[in-house]
């Protein structure tokens, strides 16, 4: 073959390529405990593993510490206190917080720092969750951020206070 051809094949060959691994992307939008809207997150699956998370949320506790999780159940009733969204995503079984001696829930997930002005930008890295529908897939589960900080070991949630913005990650 001519080179002039290999190369256009070539070329062909990796921009398909380039269109096929174009990486898993979902989103999930917050509602706050009146069901007003709150932010949005965007969720992109990396290729060695894990899911990258990037927050964009208003109408937090400004400057405070606030827990961040996943939880198990997809729905976010402002009606229940987002109770609706059940516990956190724990496919293992294992105990809550980065403190147990086991290991951590999936859904378990360092503590954030929001903004004097109540807003919060972030980007969280999950390496124990996958963006599907599989075992440690979170597809369709819920986002939830707490009205305080995680302590990482208090069983079964880390004592983090209520819930104040939940999102379905569709």
């Amino acid at each position: 073959m001519a080179p002039r051809k290999l190369a256009i094949v070539a070329a062909t060959m990796l921009a398909g390529n380039a269109m096929a691994a174009e990486p898993e992307a979902r989103t999930a939008s917050f509602v706050d405990s009146k069901g007003h809207a709150a932010g949005s997150a965007q969720l992109t699956a990396m290729a060695a593993g894990g899911v990258l998370m990037r927050l964009d949320l208003v109408g937090l506790p400004a400057g405070q510490w606030v827990a961040f999780h996943v939880h198990e159940t997809g729905a976010c009733d402002p009606a229940t206190g987002h109770k609706s969204a059940g516990g956190h995503f724990n496919p293992a079984s294992k105990e809550h917080g980065y403190n147990s001696a086991g290991g951590s829930h999936a859904g378990d997930m360092p503590n954030q720092q929001v903004a004097a002005d109540g807003s919060l930008q972030a980007e969280v890295f999950n390496p124990m969750v996958t963006l599907d529908n599989g075992e440690a897939g979170i597809v369709g589960r819920a986002l939830m951020i707490h009205a305080g900080p995680d302590d990482y070991e208090s069983q079964p949630s880390g004592d983090a206070g209520d819930r104040l913005a939940c999102g379905v990650i569709e």
